[in-house]
């Protein structure tokens, strides 16, 4: 994992879930994972097998452009990549074990956006095949994020962390974080109800 924000998610999962393969959803709470809620989503897979987000974080939406609550996970890629986001959530939900991508984002304009992806099983009610818990952190925050958005998302590199893991796997290379003059502060409005 490079990206801070997984490193943050995976050590906090890691922390509830002990001796078991997940910890439960109930146990999640808001306020422990404050610093890192603007990049981090919950998934759901129903009985339509379809892996649909419940809930996203407002850095995620305000780089796609929009809310993505009930859209389809594999919304985010494009054309014959779509598949790829249903074998992510399928390695996670099914085998119980967490999957950290990297990824390659483009916006509108064309210009692309390095991104990590976490995703880590997350029992409900009991079972431990219908959610996850993730995070979608770019490698740095563009000056036209928020502003011009992401259309297509693809699959660069793909780890997976075996259920008896006990940590996360160690990258080489660390995410470099932007320095405080690429960093910039705005508001952006989605159209929608309320939240």
């Amino acid at each position: 994992m490079k990206h801070a924000t997984s490193r943050m998610l995976f050590a906090y999962w890691d922390a509830l879930r002990g001796e078991r393969a997940a910890p439960d959803r109930a146990e999640i709470q808001p306020g422990a994972i404050r610093h890192i809620l603007a990049d981090t989503f919950i998934v759901a897979r129903e009985d339509d097998r379809i892996a649909t987000f419940r809930l996203a974080g407002t850095r995620i939406c305000a780089l796609l452009g929009r809310d993505l609550r009930n859209a389809p996970l594999r919304s985010l890629w494009a054309g014959d990549e779509e598949e790829d986001a249903e074998r992510l959530a399928d390695i996670v939900l099914e085998d119980t074990a967490g999957v950290v991508a990297g990824l390659r984002a483009w916006n509108h304009n064309g210009s692309e956006l390095p991104m990590e992806m976490l995703l880590l099983p997350l029992r409900h009610r009991g079972r431990t095949h219908d959610r996850l818990i993730g995070t979608l952190s770019p490698a740095t925050v563009p000056g036209w994020a928020g502003l011009v958005p992401l259309r297509e998302i693809s699959v660069r590199s793909l780890r997976v962390i075996e259920p008896g893991s006990l940590s996360p796997p160690a990258d080489d290379e660390p995410f470099i974080l932007p320095t405080s003059e690429e960093r910039r502060r705005m508001f952006v409005v989605h159209e929608g109800g309320l939240a």
